[in-house]
C-alpha cells in the first residue's frame, strides 16, 4: 500500500496475484477505522461487483470473519452495509451516467482493464470523490494497454505492480509451474502472470505477437555456425549507452530450411571497457561461438585490445555501419516476418526494445537492436551457400 499523500492508487498484478484481496483489504480497513463512510464499488458488469468484489472467496464478505462486522448485501438496492453505518454502492462500468450525482469518500474499481466505458466512467467517478477530508480511490486490474491504464500508470496514479508466483502459496500446487511452461517468457505471459503493461508502440519494427508465435523452448541440438555480436558502447559509467552483446546460431529446422535462433541476451549499461570484453569472451565460450562480430565505428583497434586484454581467444570480425540504425534493422526484421529468426526462451529487454525501435518517439541508443541485427545479419545476410550437386 502507498503512503499517506495520494488520492488514487494502481494495483496492477498478474492472475491470482492477490489484486481482489488487496482492494477488499483496504476498504476493510477504511470502514473499520471509521474514515470513510460513503463507497463507490465499480466493476466491469453489476454481477462482477456482486460475484466478485462482495461475495467471492476474496471479497468484502468472505474476508470479514466477525459476525458483528461482516457487512449486508441488498440485491435490490445495490448497497452493502456495515454495522457502524458505512455504505456501499455498486455501479456497472456499462453504465458512465449512474455515476452522476453521487458522491463519495472512497471507491474500489476492480478490472478497470476490461471496462467498456473506461475513461467516462473514471471522469464521472472522480467527480464524486468529493467528501471527507482525503477522498481516495483504489484499482485493482490485470493490465492491458487500455487508454484508462495508460493514463492511470503515466502518473495519475500511485502504481503497484505484483506478478502472480509472489502469491504462489495461496494458489492451486502445480497452477505456478503449468502456467510458466505454457506461458513463460511470452508477451501474454508477462502480461496476464508478471503483471506488465505491454504494448507495441505504432511504427515499430518489430511486433510482441510475431516474436511469440516464432518462439522455441530449446534450441536445436547442433548449429552450423554460432557468432556473439557486440556493439560496444563509445563510453564507460553509469550515463553510458548499454553495451550490446547478443548470441545467435544458424541451423537446419524441419519445415523451415535453416532458421536463425537467438540464442542470449547479455547486454548490460555502465560496463567498463574490460567488463564488457570478459562478458562478450565468457558468452562465446559458453555458446560454442566460431568468431565474434564487434561494430568499430567507435574505433576498431579499440574493440579488438579490449576483447584481447579480456582474455578472449575467439577470432574476431570487425563491422563498420555505412547505413543507418533503421536501414540495418530492415532486413532482418524482414527475416522475422517471414519465419526465419527465433528467438530461444524469453529474451524480455531485447524484445522489449525490439517492439519500441522505430516507434515515434523512440529515444535513447538501441544498443541491443543493434548487436541482434549484426548477428542475424551475420549468420543469414552475408553466408553464400557451397554449390549443390544431385546425384542421378
Amino acid at each position: 500500500m502507498p503512503g499517506t499523500n495520494w488520492r488514487n492508487w494502481l494495483f496492477m498484478g498478474g492472475r491470482g496475484a492477490g489484486k481482489t484481496r488487496a482492494g477488499a483489504e483496504w476498504i476493510r480497513f477504511a470502514v473499520l477505522s471509521g474514515r470513510m463512510k460513503r463507497i463507490a464499488l465499480v466493476g466491469p458488469t453489476l454481477g462482477d461487483v456482486r460475484e466478485v468484489m462482495i461475495e467471492g472467496p476474496s471479497g468484502l464478505r468472505s474476508i470479514e470473519q466477525i459476525t458483528e462486522e461482516q457487512p449486508t448485501y441488498s440485491v435490490s438496492r445495490r448497497r452493502l452495509e456495515w454495522p457502524n453505518g458505512a455504505v456501499g454502492l455498486v455501479f456497472s462500468a456499462e453504465d458512465a451516467d449512474s455515476l452522476r450525482g453521487p458522491q463519495f469518500d472512497a471507491a474500489w474499481c476492480d478490472e478497470i482493464a476490461a471496462w467498456n466505458e473506461a475513461e467516462a466512467v473514471w471522469d464521472n467517478l472522480q467527480m464524486g470523490l468529493r467528501l471527507g477530508p482525503f477522498p481516495r480511490c483504489v484499482a485493482t486490474t490485470t493490465p492491458r494497454p487500455v487508454p484508462l491504464v495508460k493514463r492511470l500508470a503515466a502518473g495519475e496514479a500511485i502504481v503497484t505492480r505484483g506478478g502472480t508466483t509472489e502469491n504462489a502459496e495461496f494458489l492451486s500446487a502445480g497452477f505456478i509451474e503449468q502456467m510458466q511452461s505454457v506461458y513463460g517468457g511470452t508477451a501474454l505471459g508477462r502480461q496476464e502472470l508478471g503483471g506488465e503493461l505491454i504494448e507495441d508502440p505504432e511504427g515499430a519494427m518489430w511486433r510482441r505477437s510475431d516474436l511469440d508465435t516464432q518462439r522455441v523452448t530449446d534450441p536445436p541440438v547442433q548449429f552450423e555456425d554460432i557468432v556473439v555480436a557486440v556493439d560496444p558502447p563509445a563510453t564507460s559509467g553509469a550515463s553510458a549507452d548499454a553495451c550490446g552483446i547478443v548470441a545467435a546460431g544458424i541451423a537446419a529446422a524441419d519445415g523451415f530450411g535453416q532458421r536463425c535462433f537467438v540464442l542470449r541476451d547479455a547486454s548490460e549499461q555502465g560496463l567498463r571497457p574490460l567488463d564488457w570484453g570478459a562478458r562478450v569472451a565468457a558468452l562465446a565460450r559458453e555458446v560454442g561461438a566460431s568468431r565474434i562480430v564487434a561494430e568499430a565505428n567507435q574505433g576498431g583497434e579499440m574493440v579488438s585490445s579490449v576483447l584481447e586484454s579480456a582474455g578472449c581467444d575467439v577470432p574476431v570480425r570487425l563491422v563498420r555501419a555505412k547505413l543507418g540504425k533503421r536501414a540495418r534493422a530492415m532486413p532482418v526484421a524482414a527475416l522475422y516476418e517471414r519465419g526465419d529468426v527465433c528467438h530461444v526462451g524469453s529474451l524480455a529487454a531485447l524484445e522489449d526494445e525490439m517492439c519500441r525501435f522505430g516507434a515515434v518517439g523512440f529515444k535513447g541508443s538501441p544498443d541491443r537492436v543493434d548487436a541482434l541485427v549484426w548477428a542475424v545479419h551475420a549468420l543469414m545476410l552475408e553466408r553464400v551457400s557451397a554449390p549443390r550437386v544431385r546425384r542421378v
